[in-house]
């Protein structure tokens, strides 16, 4: 496995190493040898899934402390715009977005570390998305920034398409009026 970083603190893009043949392709997608070599150390507790279809925006999502998430995303059929907010106020990253195409055909997964907003819009015909949770969701932590926010300068990739967006993410906070302490660390 390809771990790749970027120019945000923890967040990282894992690439598998892809075997191909006759009958298929097979790859290993999740190892937790490997990310602990990589200094990635969590336990995950949680899967979910979710299956949309195209133009759908769901996010920008995240749990208030103690109930931080660590996620792995990736797609199992389709293609998204992923795309992530760092709301981590010690970081020189604070508040800018990160953003990435991840599909069921490159494979990649995105390793979302406590402390950012995460979400996706569906850029083909529909997409399942499985990501993987440290924390369980607790519903009385759930925050999240509205996804038009212009102080963030996300550019998705909508071609002029009209948006689905649910209506309790419709009423998400501009990101200057949420109040978010980033205070916990991965842990094992």
């Amino acid at each position: 496995m390809n771990i790749t970083n970027t120019p945000f603190e923890d967040l990282v893009v894992l690439e598998p190493r892809i075997f191909e043949d006759e009958r298929g392709f097979f790859f290993e997608s999740y190892n937790n040898e490997t990310l602990l070599k990589s200094g990635l150390r969590t336990v995950f507790v949680q899967d979910n899934q979710s299956h949309s279809q195209q133009w759908v925006i769901r996010g920008l999502h995240f749990q208030h402390p103690p109930f931080e998430q660590t996620k792995l995303v990736r797609v199992l059929n389709g293609v998204i715009q992923d795309v992530v907010v760092d709301m981590r106020k010690d970081q020189p990253t604070y508040k800018k977005s990160f953003s990435i195409v991840l599909s069921s055909e490159n494979k990649k997964q995105l390793w979302v570390p406590k402390g950012f907003a995460h979400g996706f819009l569906v850029i083909s015909e529909f997409a399942d998305v499985l990501y993987k949770c440290d924390e369980h969701y607790h519903p009385e932590a759930e925050g999240g920034i509205f996804y038009d926010d212009k102080e963030l300068s996300i550019i998705w990739q909508l071609e002029g398409s009209k948006v689905i967006i649910s209506s309790k993410d419709l009423i998400l906070p501009l990101s200057k009026d949420v109040n978010y302490e980033h205070v916990s660390k991965n842990r094992i």
